[in-house]
């Protein structure tokens, strides 16, 4: 049989045509706010405090809360000095904003702890118009006027969606990757965003666990390479720069090694294999100057990465010198309690605190336990002064102090967002991310490129005419509406021959009757191109498989094919590498 195998690792739109032919304040322990003051004007520069590391007098642990060589220190110390307990608490809650079929929405309950003072980020909010009357309530009816952040999960691009890490990773081209990154947060700064949950560099050697797509697979080296060159490409030069966002380098630590692949799970292995494998591409990450970290929602050890102060001081702090904020996952300080390392979510919220981790994300243990948890002399205000700080201080250097606005242009939105400039990367980038595994000849020339006087082509496969599948896995704001399928690329780039398509078969199921379809147009045919591989769903968080075989009924379907005698193309584009073991005698690649 002669075949070509051409497996891809991220589905994606524009680039079919060509292929086929081709991350010491003072205290105010009062919960009452005491008259508002006009906030302090930002300064333009500011001498650097000095200090040495105080002791925290509760915990009695080292504190940095006296050393601040941040330009802005002075300005922040002020700020501090000005704002209730219960306001710095907010500075440390980040929650999400909802979808609906009007847009982007906020609900009742969290705009009243906005205007409280009680929210100091979000996430999922994205769109100018909208972010602009959020940050106009914090700037125009909270006390203090401290601006929002606002987050996202810009992975693989924002609307304009590049191929999935994995795929990039493929490529080795550190300089496309970048660009990538920076491209990415041009077209995210310009819908309303400062900060991307993003790069993911867990190290991930175990094929059924869900999220490998996000990461530079099994390498350390190579992850580290790829962290790196994505912080520096999402925080460009200077984060002053209105084009530019902050980077989250996640999730630390070690997610990518739960046991059996099932996400979530424990991790149990030695320091040395920790230190050695899983950590080196964080700290590539922190070295390149990341400006936050996310936790992880594994134990490792035993101890969940949010309680952690092994790994959110001692390693983080204390060895890598990091000195921006940490965030949680989703939730992750409420599910120690699950994990069984405290009673309540109270107890949560001083673990996390003392572990290190400034930002609760959705969790809300924040807000409800760290003024009862001072009261009761279990933490320090000063604890909570120096994750505020850190949450201060990066709004600082994203220029928000100076102009709460400055990311929220809607000319420059629409200017910007699904540009052509974005556009046309998004197929540079697709080149060299795809993997060619083998190319057979027939009739003495190898299969690809195809032969442009190719009289009829047979196009099979559930991916074969999908658009918003072949945006991948946490393909964020993506547009599936830009999409050009494979069967559209196909009749672009070849008009004078015939193409036929079938679908063949879904991905979920045993349906065969799409079966008859597709062998009748695979015998009519010179050629068969096979579209096969994942729905974006079957990939991502929380969607580990036991059986990592081609889904539903694609490969009894490929086993039809093969029995016509047609040589045959494989497209195969999933997010986790599929052994294809079910269809191997067809493409003779295993």
């Amino acid at each position: 049989m002669n075949s070509v195998f051409f497996t891809k690792t991220n589905p994606l739109f524009l680039p079919v045509v060509a292929l086929l032919l081709w991350g010491m304040s003072c205290r105010s322990t009062s919960s009452q706010a005491p008259p508002m003051a006009e906030a302090p004007a930002p300064p333009a520069a500011e001498t650097p405090a000095s200090g040495t590391p105080a002791t925290d007098p509760v915990s009695g642990t080292p504190t940095t809360a006296a050393v601040s060589t941040h330009p802005a220190s002075r300005f922040i110390d002020s700020l501090l000095q000005q704002m209730t307990l219960e306001e710095k608490i907010g500075q440390l809650t980040l929650y999400t904003s909802g979808w609906d079929v009007t847009g982007p929405t906020l609900n009742e309950n969290y705009q009243q702890e906005l205007r409280a003072g009680r929210v100091g980020a979000l996430f999922n909010a994205h769109t100018v118009k909208y972010n602009r009357e959020l940050q106009r309530i914090a700037m125009e009816e909270t006390r203090m006027k401290i601006p929002l952040l606002f987050g996202y999960d810009v992975i693989h691009g924002h609307r304009t969606i590049f191929p999935i890490p994995l795929a990039e990773a493929a490529s080795w081209d550190l300089e496309m990757i970048e660009k990538s990154a920076r491209l990415a947060a041009k077209e995210a700064a310009a819908s309303g965003l400062h900060w991307t949950f993003n790069p993911m560099v867990d190290v991930a050697r175990d094929p059924r666990w869900g999220r490998i797509a996000e990461g530079a697979g099994e390498d350390p080296y190579l992850g580290g390479l790829i962290g790196a060159a994505k912080v520096r490409g999402y925080q460009g030069e200077d984060l002053s720069d209105p084009f530019t966002i902050m980077a989250c380098v996640k999730h630390f630590a070690a997610y990518g090694a739960p046991q059996a692949g099932r996400d979530y799970h424990s991790v149990d292995m030695s320091d040395r294999q920790l230190r050695e494998v899983y950590l080196p591409p964080y700290k590539a990450a922190i070295d390149a100057g990341a400006a936050t970290i996310m936790t992880s929602f594994n134990d490792v050890d035993g101890v969940p990465a949010s309680g952690s102060r092994y790994l959110m001081t001692d390693i983080l702090r204390d060895e890598w010198g990091f000195d921006g904020f940490v965030v949680t996952d989703y939730t992750s300080i409420n599910e120690m309690v699950p994990h069984g390392v405290v009673a309540n979510e109270k107890e949560a919220a001083a673990l996390a605190l003392q572990a290190g981790v400034d930002m609760d994300m959705q969790g809300g243990v924040y807000n409800a336990h760290l003024q009862q948890l001072v009261k009761e002399r279990v933490i320090s205000e000063e604890q909570i002064n120096t994750a505020a700080r850190r949450i201060l201080e990066s709004k600082w250097d994203l220029g928000l102090f100076q102009d709460p606005y400055r990311y929220l242009d809607e000319a420059r939105e629409a200017e910007v967002v699904l540009s052509k400039e974005l556009m046309d990367h998004a197929l540079e980038a697709a080149r060299p991310s795809i993997v060619l595994l083998k190319n057979d000849s027939v009739r003495g020339r190898p299969l690809l490129p195809l032969a442009q006087n190719i009289r009829s082509i047979a196009l099979i496969g559930p991916l074969a005419d999908n658009q918003i599948d072949l945006l991948g896995s946490w393909h964020a704001s993506g547009d599936a509406s830009k999409v050009v399928t494979i069967l559209q690329g196909l009749r672009q780039a070849l008009p004078k021959a015939t193409i036929r398509y079938a679908q063949g078969a879904g991905f979920e199921g045993n349906d065969q009757k799409g079966f008859a379809e597709a062998v009748r147009i695979a015998r009519q045919s010179d050629l068969v191109i096979m579209a096969l591989g994942e729905n974006y769903q079957q990939s991502g968080e929380a969607a580990s498989r036991t059986n990592l075989d081609l889904p539903g009924a694609q490969p009894q379907l490929v086993e039809a094919i093969r029995a016509t005698g047609k040589p045959i193309v494989a497209l195969v584009m999933a997010a986790v590498p599929l052994p294809l073991s079910g269809c191997s005698r067809p493409f003779r690649l295993l």
